[in-house]
Parts: structure tokens; C-alpha cells; sequence
């Protein structure tokens, strides 16, 4: 324990400049696969994931339910269950290969050095557990503080993320408190041992949007002050528009694009983003329009199709696409890669967009007459 933890003070109990080594990205996942064994066969959740995060950075990572989101996050953190996974590629984090560790190993580094913010605060929090304690729990075990000194840790960290009567909150249950500070409780437990990577899983779904961004915003600043990386998984774009500096969309659990923020929002390449960006509902849309759905399903990921997974829900897609699956491939500003045979915004995306109206595909004039509904 440090001697600003022996001394006191306003969470001043954390070195963030601590075993900073700048160089290397913070957590490297490479080629990472989660499947699942099941009776019908391997369902694969997270098929050949590659990605990095460096110190201080937010990665978004975007993609409708079932596209292996959830799964990757809980993959790099290795809280999957114990039987009928498998688990390949390699999960680097601060120089240590995180795939083969087993929970003992894991345990020093969950709540220390790598936290999650979970989907349901009411289901992750201890329902016969008061909130006092169950903050308290992570502090006396990782950074070793005695019972007062953790409470007074406590309350400090319950302030540092708004929520009011601190003191009087550790006194109550799970169930006394609203959704927004349930998540509130969370990302203080999340934060209290200063992990230098936060998961955060859909952090605003149960939430309404008032509070959605008061959550947000609170992640961020604690991100800022303890020069924390995130990673953000949601499956609304909106959410991700402006805090985070790169994002990487998900389907049928592979990555289909990644960008800095700015980047794919000013030249996506991939329909399916195009098509994630087309269904968040805009305020200058007529009262009464129906929300812009992406039209089909997700693909069954024990028996995948061949070819392109986004194939056959997408507008631009082509024969080449149901036979030949597209890998990652660079676009034109650095950083942005995609998957895609015919991109969004290019003349050969042009040209099949065009074809599959002219033979009247439904996915290609859903998408067309939602652009003009947009217009």
C-alpha cells in the first residue's frame, strides 16, 4: 500500500502514474475465439476478434444483441463459465497473457487492475449485502485497508460519483436504491482499486435518458482523472458519438469495421454500420415514424452462412458475397479498416445498390426509402 493510502485524503489512496510503460498499448487481443459447445454444435460468439486499447483511451465497441459483444468483454476477462467453452488467441494486458490463467490468478487481477461495469446493476449487486460492504469488500482485499479505513473509502467514492447522502447509503440494500444509482454503486466498486482498464456492458440500457447521460458523463470524468482506458460496449451508436476515440462494430461475432470516431462516422465503409446508424430514431423525423429497423436476422452462429455473414440482410450485397467472405481490409485514411466487397460510399457500392433496386431486392429499397425518410 502506497503511503498516500496509509495517510487519507480525497482518493488520494492511487498512484495513477504507477507502472505506466507508454510504449505498448495497454491490452492487446489477438485473434481472439469464444466458442460454445452445445448440443446443436460449437456456437461461435467471438470468432477471431483482433484489437487494442491503449492507456488513457476508449474504445467503443458496437453491434445489435447477439453480435458477441457481451461474450468478447466477459472473454477478455475471462469470466466465462468453467465447462464447455473454448477459448483460443491470446489476451495481452500490461505485457501478461491473460488466456490460460486460471481463476486464482485471475482473481488479483479482477477489481485491480481490470473492472467491469455490468448490464443490470440490480442483478450484479448482492440483493442481502448492504452497499457499504460490498464496496468495501474489493478495498480491504487488493489494496489490504482496514474496516474504517475502507468505509471512509467508501463514502469518498460514493461523492465522487454523485450521489447524494453518501454516508446514509452504505446503510442500505441493493433494492432501496433507483436504477441510476444502482449503476452509480457500480462504477464505484468498478473504480476503487484504480484498475487501469474498465469494461463498461451496456451501462445506460435500464436507464432513461436523463440519467443514461449523467452515467456517461460520470464514466468519463472518472476515466479522466485516473487516466483509465475503457472499453464501451453498447449497441447504440449515439452513445458512443462522442466518448470514445475509436469504435469497432460487431456482427455474428467478428469485427466488420473499425475507426477512429470521426473516421467512421465521416466514411463508413460497411453497410451494416450504415444500417446501425440509420435505426437510431432522430428528433427532426415526422411524429408517428416508425423506427428504421434493420431488416432480416441475425445469422445462426452454430451453422453460419456462407460467405459474407451480413449478406443476406444487406442492400448492397452481391453474388460474390454469398460465396466469399471479405476480411478485414484497409480503407483510405489510416486506422479504418472494413469488410465489405462493395463499401458504403465508393462506386462499386454505388453500382450494387443500383442493381438490387433495379431487380427490386427489399433489403436494397427498405434501405433507399429510409434515406429518404432521413432526407
Amino acid at each position: 500500500m502506497s503511503s498516500s493510502a496509509r495517510n487519507g485524503g480525497e482518493l488520494d489512496y492511487l498512484d495513477p502514474g504507477a507502472d505506466r510503460s507508454p510504449n505498448q498499448p495497454l491490452l492487446e487481443v489477438d485473434n481472439l475465439k469464444t466458442y460454445f459447445r452445445t448440443s446443436r454444435g460449437l456456437v461461435r460468439a467471438v470468432d477471431g476478434v483482433s484489437l487494442s486499447v491503449d492507456r488513457g483511451q476508449t474504445l467503443g465497441v458496437v453491434g445489435e444483441s447477439g453480435s458477441g459483444k457481451t461474450v468478447l468483454s466477459r472473454s477478455i476477462m475471462g469470466l466465462l463459465p468453467a465447462h464447455n467453452v473454448v477459448r483460443e488467441g491470446s489476451v495481452v494486458f500490461d505485457g501478461r497473457n491473460l488466456v490460460g490463467l486460471g481463476p486464482s490468478d485471475m482473481r488479483h487481477i479482477w477489481g485491480a487492475d481490470i473492472a467491469m461495469v455490468f448490464q443490470d446493476p440490480m442483478t450484479s449487486l448482492n440483493p442481502v449485502v448492504k452497499i457499504g460492504r460490498q464496496i468495501a469488500e474489493g478495498l480491504r482485499l487488493h489494496l489490504g485497508m482496514s474496516k474504517d479505513r475502507a468505509r471512509e473509502t467508501s463514502v469518498e467514492l460514493l461523492r465522487s460519483v454523485k450521489i447524494p447522502e453518501a454516508e446514509r447509503r452504505l446503510q442500505q440494500y441493493p433494492h432501496e436504491l433507483s436504477g441510476g444509482m444502482r449503476q452509480r454503486v457500480m462504477i464505484a466498486i468498478a473504480i476503487a482499486c484504480g484498475p487501469k482498464l474498465l469494461m463498461a456492458d451496456e451501462p445506460t440500457t435500464a436507464l432513461d435518458v436523463t440519467v443514461q447521460s449523467h452515467i456517461l458523463d460520470v464514466l468519463k470524468e472518472k476515466q479522466r482523472e485516473r487516466d483509465m482506458a475503457m472499453i464501451l460496449v453498447t449497441h447504440d451508436l449515439g452513445v458512443v458519438a462522442g466518448r470514445t476515440d475509436e469504435i469497432a462494430v460487431m456482427y455474428a461475432g467478428k469485427v466488420v469495421e473499425r475507426a477512429p470516431t470521426r473516421t467512421l462516422f465521416a466514411e463508413m465503409r460497411m453497410p451494416y454500420t450504415e444500417a446501425l446508424l440509420k435505426s437510431i430514431p432522430r428528433i427532426e423525423y415526422p411524429s408517428h415514424t416508425r423506427l428504421l429497423a434493420i431488416t432480416g436476422r441475425p445469422p445462426d452462429l452454430v451453422s453460419p452462412p456462407p460467405g459474407c455473414n451480413f449478406a443476406p440482410r444487406c442492400p448492397y450485397a452481391q453474388e460474390r458475397c454469398r460465396v466469399e467472405e471479405p476480411p478485414l481490409m484497409p480503407a483510405e485514411t489510416p486506422g479504418h479498416e472494413f469488410a465489405c466487397w462493395y463499401p458504403v460510399g465508393t462506386p462499386e457500392g454505388k453500382a450494387a445498390l443500383e442493381a438490387n433496386l433495379s431487380a427490386g431486392v427489399p433489403q436494397a429499397v427498405a434501405a433507399v426509402s429510409a434515406l429518404e425518410i432521413g432526407a
